[in-house]
């Protein structure tokens, strides 16, 4: 056990004197939730980075063609909204999870203050998505109805194949990061 005087912070001094468990304590010892939460956090982080960037990209490049009203704009501000609010939090969990180390208390205290910094701006993210959906739903719905636009889904599941792998790869980080502690 390392002594609470070296550490710094509310979090670093329970993680100190708690007790030296290979996750959060909140886990109760649940070696397949750990793995299972930090697989899901990671995966989700990297998924939702990867379409942050795509949709950033995209506005940069539409940037002098696309109109604020416009369905595409609102929708690429909505999803875009919601990919940096699922980035943040899961970010901050996974950084968490795979950071966890009671014998370091003051490095891990800080992950978990960072990880509570990081939620707020990541709801406010979330709740921006929400509005702009609500806001722009009457719209977006008449505009659809008006000249309905069938796709087809199905099409594109070839094109699930990468994230696939990437959620089969953090389940296999997190199942040997947790295995191996």
């Amino acid at each position: 056990m390392i002594p609470a005087a070296r550490a710094t912070g509310y979090a670093a001094k329970a993680v100190a004197s708690g007790p030296a468990t290979v996750a959060p304590p909140s886990f109760d010892g649940q070696g397949w939730l750990v793995v299972i939460n930090l697989a899901v956090m990671t995966a989700a982080f990297v998924l939702a980075m990867m379409m942050a960037v795509d949709l950033i990209r995209h506005i940069r490049r539409r940037w002098r063609t696309d109109r604020p009203r416009h369905p595409v704009t609102v929708w690429r501000g909505m999803v875009l909204c919601f990919s940096i609010g699922i980035c943040l939090r899961s970010g901050a969990a996974a950084v968490v999870l795979w950071g966890w180390n009671p014998l370091r208390p003051a490095d891990t205290g800080a992950l978990l203050w960072l990880q509570r910094m990081i939620d707020p701006v990541a709801v406010a993210f979330g709740l921006t998505g929400l509005a702009i959906a609500y806001l722009s739903s009457p719209g977006v719905v008449y505009q659809l109805r008006r000249r309905p636009f069938p796709f087809d889904l199905w099409t594109k599941l070839p094109m699930l194949w990468r994230p696939a792998a990437i959620v089969a790869l953090a389940f296999a980080a997190a199942l040997g990061v947790v295995t191996t502690r």
